[in-house]
């Protein structure tokens, strides 16, 4: 029974390492990609003048110079920070809307605010952009601040939305299993999958669909056929 206990103990452990490593990346990944789509908005509405291959050139300037690098850190240690600040011992979100609010508290903005100012007065010294350039995009840091955090409040607004469809999605699954309609089933399990894809990994979200996906699986591999065996369904929940 210890060894038992114990082996449980370092499966759990060893799932919460990689529930939080996805999770990190996924942030990582997806706030990236937010926050650069941010700054395009902002550059934008600063320089309405430049056409848009010139905007571009400076943003790339601006990046290559260190606003990348920059934003990467400001991400992770926001992320960082903020499970700090929510007391979240396991370091695992448990839901989208703990993800935002340790985002705010991590202080992400104020981390690429520096980070602006840092690559500003780089290239500014360095005579890398006209100082016309650089002064504008100063004077306009709050606007390019309030595109970046717009930009992120509407990214965890997708991901609240495409969490209640999942939800949905889900119990339309369950509904079609009880009715022991495989065509429903399918259709939802598609619909499931597409989701799962554009969310953040929280642990229970995962643990639930992986059990609809194995079993949608075991009962498609057994001919359709929605008499499983208790020793296919312990499969299912040891899988999962």
């Amino acid at each position: 029974m210890k060894l038992i206990e114990n082996n449980l103990e370092k499966n759990n452990i060893s799932n919460n390492i990689e529930i939080e490593k996805r999770q990190n990346n996924f942030l990582e990944t997806i706030l990236g990609k937010t926050i650069n789509i941010g700054i395009d908005l902002g550059l934008r509405m600063l320089l309405p003048d430049l056409i848009e291959n010139q905007v571009i050139e400076i943003k790339d300037t601006l990046f290559k110079e260190g606003l990348g690098e920059g934003v990467k850190k400001a991400i992770s240690s926001a992320i960082d920070l903020g499970k700090s600040t929510l007391g979240i011992v396991t370091g695992n979100f448990e839901n989208i809307s703990q993800v935002q609010a340790a985002v705010q508290k991590g202080g992400i903005i104020d981390g690429i605010s520096d980070t602006i100012d840092f690559v500003l007065d780089k290239t500014q010294k360095n005579g890398i952009l006209p100082i016309s350039i650089t002064k504008t995009i100063r004077t306009g840091k709050n606007t390019l601040l309030n595109s970046i955090s717009n930009n992120i409040e509407n990214e965890f607004n997708k991901q609240l939305e495409s969490a209640e469809k999942l939800q949905k999605y889900s119990n339309n699954w369950k509904e079609y299993f009880n009715n022991k309609d495989f065509e429903g089933m399918t259709k939802e399990i598609y619909k499931i999958n597409a989701e799962i894809k554009e969310l953040i990994p929280m642990e229970n979200t995962l643990k639930e669909a992986r059990v609809i996906q194995n079993l949608h699986s075991l009962i498609k591999n057994n001919g359709k056929d929605f008499n499983l065996t208790q020793e296919q369904l312990k499969l299912v929940e040891m899988l999962s």
